[in-house]
């Protein structure tokens, strides 16, 4: 399980917390991007694998998935808590060898109307073949390899490679959902979440350049 960090240590005790508790066998390395707040402190206290490669989420993903020893990758971010089923779910996906990888179900806290707007918006993309990096993306470590990681993008990494895994083969959405964090939509609204989720995506498949791309994204007031 490879955990991208930049300033997480806020989040970092409780994800760790219910990492230590989740049944099954698995490694957690921590991908450190620059923190200055102590996350990679946090993180050694707790006996856990941190890598280090500079600012940029792909290229962290990338460095802690060379070093990971596990046959299977699976990228959490901080904000997000797996369910307790998740390693059985995954091993059950898995045994299929057709099923190359995937992702889970998604489920935004805070249970308001907003919240569950997102988790239907989510669901709905889902079923197009599309996904993000906070519904925790799995995939075999060859195939990963195959696919060349994750391209080194300044913004929709994410997505660039869930695209490339669903051309690839069989995924899964595994239905016990992970639950992550609704307040970095919340404070930027309705509008310009779908302007985010949308027009950016679109104007990504279209060709349009990331470094372009990030000029416009919408970040939280």
């Amino acid at each position: 399980m490879i955990v991208p960090v930049l300033d997480e240590a806020r989040a970092l005790p409780r994800l760790l917390d219910d990492l230590e508790a989740l049944v099954g066998r698995f490694e957690v390395i921590v991908a450190d991007g620059g923190s200055s707040d102590g996350s990679i402190d946090i993180a050694r206290a707790r006996g856990v694998r941190v890598t280090a490669a500079g600012v940029g989420r792909a290229g962290q993903l990338n460095a802690a998935a060379e070093q990971a020893r596990g046959s299977v990758l699976l990228f959490l971010h901080a904000d997000t808590e797996l369910p307790p089923s998740a390693y059985a779910r995954l091993m059950t996906a898995l045994s299929n060898p057709l099923c190359i990888g995937g992702n889970f179900r998604v489920r935004f806290d805070g249970g308001d109307r907003f919240a569950r707007f997102l988790g239907v918006f989510y669901a709905v993309g889902r079923r197009l073949g599309i996904y993000y990096g906070d519904s925790a993306i799995f995939v075999r470590a060859d195939v990963f390899r195959r696919l060349g990681g994750f391209r080194p993008l300044t913004i929709m990494e994410d997505y660039d490679f869930a695209r490339r895994l669903e051309r690839h083969g069989r995924t899964a959405c595994l239905p016990d959902a992970v639950v992550t964090s609704s307040r970095r939509w919340q404070e930027l609204g309705v509008r310009r979440t779908l302007f985010a989720w949308i027009v950016i995506q679109s104007l990504f498949v279209l060709g349009v350049r990331t470094e372009r791309l990030v000029r416009i994204y919408p970040k939280p007031r």
